[in-house]
C-alpha cells in the first residue's frame, strides 16, 4: 500500500515541480520554493525540539525576513545569492563532520536546540539562493531540471544498486538501509546521466570532465543532504519529518537531497564557468 501511494504522490508531484520550473518566471518560482522551503522549515522545529506555536511562527519569520530581505537588496550580477549560497557551501563540507560523530547535539539542550534551528536555516535559505540564481541565469529552467534530475538520479540509483547489491551498511547508525554499494552505484547512475545530457547544453568534448565533475559532486552532496536530515530524525526519535505527502512523509523527507544538491551544484557550475 504505501507503494502505491508513493506512486499516486509522485504522478502528481513530478509534473506539477516540472511545470513549476519552467513556466514561472524566476520571481515566481523563487516565490513558490520559499513557500515549500518555509513549510519544511516548519517541520524542522519538531527536529530541534521547537514545540511552542509562538516560538515556531518567530522562526519561521526570521527565515522568510531573511529570504525577502536577500532577495529586495539583490542586485543584477547577484552578489547576494552568491554569498549566500557560498555560505550554504561551507555548511555542507561541515555536515560530514556532524554526521561522523552521531552524538554531537543529541542531547535534548536549550543550546544543542538552537544549533540545529541554525542548521536548518542553513540548509534551506542557501538552497532558496542556489535556485533563484541557476533559475535565472541564461537557460535557467533547464539547468534547473538538470540539477534536480542529477539529485533524482542519485537517489534512484542508490536504491536501485543497493536493493540488489547492497551487502556493506554506508551509515548502520543513520540510515540502515542505505549501503556502500547503493551510494556508489548513485553516483555512477548520476554520472551518466551528466554526460548524456551534455548534448541538450551543446557543450563540448572538451567539458566532459566538467560536466562529470558537476554531476559527481552533486549526487555525493545529495546524499550528505539525505544523512543529514536522516541524523537530525534519529536524534528527535522521528520516522518521518511529518505526514504531509502519502507515502513519502513530509516535506523535508522530499527536499532533503535537493536542498544540499543545488547548492552544490550552483557552486561547481559557477566555478567551472558552464
Amino acid at each position: 500500500m504505501s507503494h502505491r501511494k508513493r506512486i499516486q504522490s509522485a504522478l502528481w508531484m513530478i509534473p506539477l515541480a516540472i511545470a513549476a520550473i519552467w513556466f514561472l518566471p524566476t520571481p515566481w518560482m523563487g516565490a513558490f520554493m520559499a513557500l515549500l522551503l518555509l513549510a519544511g522549515l516548519h517541520e524542522w522545529c519538531a527536529l530541534a525540539a521547537l514545540e511552542k506555536p509562538a516560538s515556531k511562527w518567530l522562526y519561521l519569520m526570521v527565515n522568510a525576513v531573511l529570504v525577502a530581505a536577500i532577495a529586495w537588496t539583490d542586485d543584477a550580477e547577484h552578489h547576494n545569492l552568491l554569498i549566500v549560497t557560498a555560505l550554504g557551501g561551507l555548511f555542507w563540507l561541515l555536515v560530514p563532520l556532524w554526521l561522523w560523530q552521531f552524538d554531537f547535539a543529541r542531547a535534548a539542550t536549550s543550546g544543542n536546540g538552537r544549533l540545529k534551528l541554525l542548521a536548518g536555516t542553513l540548509a534551506c535559505v542557501p538552497a532558496w539562493a542556489a535556485l533563484v540564481w541557476i533559475h535565472g541565469s541564461d537557460g535557467g529552467p533547464a539547468w534547473t531540471l538538470f540539477a534536480i534530475g542529477l539529485v533524482a538520479a542519485a537517489d534512484s540509483g542508490a536504491y536501485v544498486f543497493g536493493v540488489n547489491f547492497g551487502k556493506h551498511k554506508l551509515a548502520p547508525n543513520i540510515s540502515p538501509g542505505k549501503s556502500w554499494e547503493g551510494f556508489w552505484g548513485g553516483l555512477l547512475v548520476t554520472l551518466v546521466l551528466a554526460l548524456v545530457c551534455m548534448p541538450l547544453f551543446d557543450a563540448p568534448l572538451s567539458d566532459l570532465w566538467r560536466y562529470a565533475l558537476l554531476g559527481l559532486m552533486t549526487g555525493l552532496f545529495s546524499v550528505f543532504g539525505d544523512l543529514f536530515e536522516s541524523l537530525m530524525k534519529r536524534h528527535a526519535c522521528i520516522k518521518d519529518s511529518s505526514a504531509l505527502i502519502p507515502g513519502h512523509g513530509g516535506l523535508l523527507d522530499r527536499l532533503d537531497s535537493i536542498v544540499s544538491g543545488l547548492v552544490v551544484f550552483a557552486l561547481v557550475k559557477y566555478g567551472l564557468a558552464l
